[in-house]
């Protein structure tokens, strides 16, 4: 084989190897990270320009590229962990070798950067959505009386109960929410369901992520609700809504869900409602028989 064909066989090589890139997605990091002298960039608006051109370079040469979430703080913890000086490029590039394995990523597909950071701040806060809510679950233990493991158990519920919601929904695509209130902060998550010729299309994390907060929801007995909205061709949005209980959830009304989605948050003010959206009571969850509508 001759040199020429050697250097073929590795550019060829090259192709196959994915790379991950750690971004600062804010000032603040930014600066938190100017703290070192071997970071020798000062300008995050800069580097964020400089970041997308060697993103577009690497997809023009047949290059895949995921983008990791990078945060100083978890950064120092590793260093120190690992007993790295944080002070130098290779530590920085084994952090980021850490994210691409266990940390939120996102692949580059062509988008602008601008598109493309908040879906990975997104993911980071869906994924550490996930890790607390999974913590409260373990940390429930067992039932004294009983014995059975009150998360698992609680995990089940929540899963029948998604079931049910999407089997009891008219047909089109469905988007849930799901929140939960309580101290020190409130989880929310959000489910996908996309209708294709009756066909229920669900992301597998996405619903990991939904159950599990259902789940902290029903075990704890936190102030929490549920909203479901259907969207089909030709026909009205239909919006349902549940308060959740320590054991289940309980429909709210028509005239509930209309004020729910027609009142200001922060000032209690309310809103005008959205044209061509029918504010529905939501289907008995053990029979599936509908309840009255308020349409708008």
């Amino acid at each position: 084989m001759t040199y020429t064909d050697h250097r073929t066989v590795r550019r060829v090589l090259r192709r196959e190897i994915a790379g991950t890139i750690g971004v600062l997605t804010d000032e603040h990091d930014f600066r938190a990270m100017r703290h070192y002298r071997s970071f020798v960039f000062d300008d995050h608006a800069v580097y964020l320009e400089q970041m997308e051109a060697v993103l577009r370079t690497r997809a023009l040469q047949g290059d895949h590229t995921t983008l990791a979430l990078f945060d100083p703080e978890e950064y120092a913890a590793f260093c120190a962990r690992s007993g790295l000086d944080p002070d130098r490029r290779t530590s920085r590039t084994r952090f980021t070798a850490e994210l691409a394995a266990t940390g939120p990523t996102v692949p580059y597909e062509g988008q602008p950067l601008a598109d493309l950071l908040p879906a990975l701040v997104d993911e980071a806060v869906r994924r550490a959505t996930w890790e607390y809510a999974t913590t409260l679950l373990a940390r429930l233990g067992a039932c004294a009386s009983c014995g059975e493991d009150l998360g698992r158990e609680a995990f089940a519920r929540a899963s029948q109960l998604i079931v049910r919601i999407l089997d009891t929904a008219g047909p089109g695509n469905r988007h849930l929410v799901c929140s939960v209130s309580g101290p020190p902060q409130t989880l929310v998550a959000v489910l996908h369901a996309d209708d294709n010729d009756g066909h229920m299309e669900l992301d597998d994390a996405e619903l990991l992520e939904f159950t599990t907060v259902l789940a902290v929801g029903l075990a704890t007995g936190s102030p929490g609700g549920l909203v479901m909205r259907t969207t089909a061709p030709g026909t009205a949005d239909r919006i349902h809504g549940w308060r959740l209980r320590a054991h289940g959830l309980e429909p709210l009304t028509a005239g509930e869900v209309f004020d729910a989605y027609c009142t200001d948050v922060e000032s209690g003010d309310l809103i005008s409602p959205e044209s061509n959206v029918d504010y529905c009571e939501p289907p008995d969850l053990a029979d599936g028989s509908p309840g009255p509508t308020h349409r708008h």
